[in-house]
Formats: C-alpha cells, structure tokens, sequence
C-alpha cells in the first residue's frame, strides 16, 4: 500500500537567478529544464542498516529518474560516503564535500544532519536531510513548517502510541514491557517519553535498558529477558538496528516479542516493526533535492516533510517462533494500522 504523504503546509520558493553554490543557472521550472547542468549532491550515510541502505538507494533511483526527466545530471556517485557510526569520520566527510564545492548535501539521519548542520552554518550549502525523527528537537529546523536557515528534510516521526496499542492488541495482560534504546540517540529520546507516559496511564510497569553499541546492546537485551518482560519496545534508533541481527534470536527464545519503530527491524528478526514506507522517505527526500536545486526553493521556507504511519510489518518465522499466530496477530492490529506487511528474517530488503 502506497504511503499517504503529508506535507506541513509545504512552501515553494522559485528563484530566478542562480542558486549559491550551484553547478548551473537555474531559469527554468523542473517541468522543462534540460539545459544539461550538472549538479554535484553529497549524500552521507550515518551507518549500514536496512533502512538507513534502503533511503540511500531510493534517493540515488529517484534522482536519477528525475535528472533523466529533466535534461540535468545529479552527480552523487562521486559524492556518497559512508560515516559507520564514526563521528570524526562523519566530520570529515562533511569537511570533504565542503572542500569539493557540492551543491547539496544529504545527510541520513539525526546525528548526520547534526553535523552538517553545523558545518553548513557559514556556508549556507543547502541541506536536505533524511530520517531525522525530531528535527525540532535535535535543533536541526526552527520548526516543521519554515525550518529558517539552508536545511530542511524528510523526518520520520514515530506513533509511538500505535505501538503501544499493537503490544496490548496481542497480548491484552501485557503488565511488564522493556524499553530498549541508545541515550546517545536523539531520535530515540521523544519516542521513549512517549512511552512511559502511555504506559503510566496504563499503569503498566517498565524498565530501560540501554547501550551505546552491538556489545552494550545485547548486554542490554540478556537483562531484558533476565527480567522476564512481557514484550520489548524500540524506537527508530540506529544503534539497535545494527544489533538487530544479533539479539532477535534472544528475545524468540525467550518468547519475548519484539516491536520496533521501522519495517526493517522486522526484516532482520524483531516480531514487528511499525512506521514509515523508508522507501518512499527516499524518493521523497530526492524530491525536495530536485526542487532545490533545480527549482530555487529555499530551504528555510520549504516545510520538513513528514508521512502517514500506518503500515506494520509482521516477521512471519518470528511469530510462529514465539509461539502466536499469525491470522490472530493480523486481526488484532487491524483497527490500528492502515496496512499490515509480511516478512522473513534476512539482512536487506530485496
């Protein structure tokens, strides 16, 4: 099911005379440029997971698929790196591309952008950022709808209460859950209060546990079952995504379930993940790169993108292993999703 796009109140700035730090004039809507300018766009990936791999895949399809619409070139090839989780990497890559003169710079994720951000101040290269769960609370945009400075982007916002309401849909005398995160995630920190403040209401009980890399995570994920939770919840946080395929085994067989703020968790073992289409976040991203660079729009009017959370993604060899079945799971999340995805434990999307 194709993901409903909700724009806040997005604003189109078209400008007329070149844009800073371009590779070419920009005189023309994308409706019928094809003055063969070829723009560079920097695209710096945070780390290797399945949704963070599959965003940068659909930018690079997409921006192809427009530059060959357009008569222009996006030149992301020579441009595209890799941070590995490696925050002096990061900050060298981004000090790379500065020196190379990009005309746009895609940073995946929150701690990405972060960096960018900062490097950018001066400057004033465009940013169009991907995957940043709170670009408000990160600091990265003034607000949703008119960032206020050169970036802006594509956030994928967690309905944490959705993933809530999956967890006692499945299992009503859920009276014990875990919350597994990295504190050194900024996106994880809104989702997290999310939750306990639904599971206060609910006057279920709770207990963190938390890690800053694969070795801490499945630390984390042994006190977990140790503790004999009902059901474990993660946000859309990286450094959990990376350990994924390395704890779902533990928590299937502790019959524990495992829920997650994105499909790609579920695609490397967790019982579901719940959220955002990551493919369609790519597309869109290279979208508001194309209207930025072909088009002028300003980055400080052009509103932060966000979308539909709807779609949960069930691991089918999870659930049998846990002990549920999967036409009782199905219908219980029915009334809370706008769609319901199987899968099967494997390292990338096909």
């Amino acid at each position: 099911m194709k993901k409903r796009l909700l724009t806040l109140g997005l604003s189109v700035v078209l400008a007329s005379a070149l844009l800073t730090g371009c590779g070419g004039e920009n005189d023309s809507s994308d409706s019928g440029n094809s003055d063969g300018t070829t723009y560079k766009v920097g695209i710096i990936q945070y780390v290797d997971d399945a949704s963070l791999n599959q965003i940068e895949q659909n930018v690079e399809e997409q921006l192809d698929k427009r530059g060959e619409e357009l008569g222009v070139t996006f030149d992301y090839e020579d441009y595209t790196k890799n941070g590995q989780a490696d925050a002096t990497t990061l900050n060298q890559i981004t000090t790379d591309l500065i020196a190379n003169e990009v005309d746009v710079i895609v940073p995946i994720a929150t701690p990405t952008a972060q960096i960018v951000q900062s490097a950018t101040e001066d400057n004033q290269i465009p940013v169009v950022f991907s995957a940043c769960t709170d670009p408000v609370g990160a600091q990265l945009v003034s607000s949703m709808e008119e960032p206020g400075a050169n970036i802006t982007g594509t956030s994928d916002a967690l309905n944490t209460e959705a993933i809530m309401n999956l967890i006692l849909a499945a299992n009503p005398n859920t009276d014990y859950v875990g919350l597994l995160y990295s504190k050194s995630e900024d996106s994880s920190r809104q989702a997290i209060a999310d939750a306990k403040e639904f599971l206060d209401e609910k006057n279920i009980k709770y207990i963190e546990k938390t890690g800053t890399n694969t070795d801490e995570i499945q630390s984390a994920a042994d006190a977990l079952i140790a503790e004999g939770v009902d059901a474990v919840f993660t946000p859309t946080d990286n450094t959990v995504m990376k350990a994924e395929l390395s704890i779902f085994e533990k928590f299937t067989e502790a019959k524990i379930p495992h829920y997650c703020g994105a499909d790609s968790f579920a695609l490397n073992g967790a019982f579901v993940g719940y959220g955002v289409d990551y493919a369609n976040l790519g597309v869109q991203t290279a979208d508001m790169v194309v209207d930025v660079l072909v088009n002028g729009a300003d980055p400080a009017k052009t509103a932060v993108q966000t979308f539909d959370n709807g779609i949960a993604t069930i691991n089918t060899e999870t659930c049998e292993a846990i002990g549920l079945d999967l036409d009782t799971v199905k219908k219980a999340f029915e009334s809370y999703c706008t769609d319901i995805v199987e899968t099967q434990t494997s390292e990338e999307f096909e």
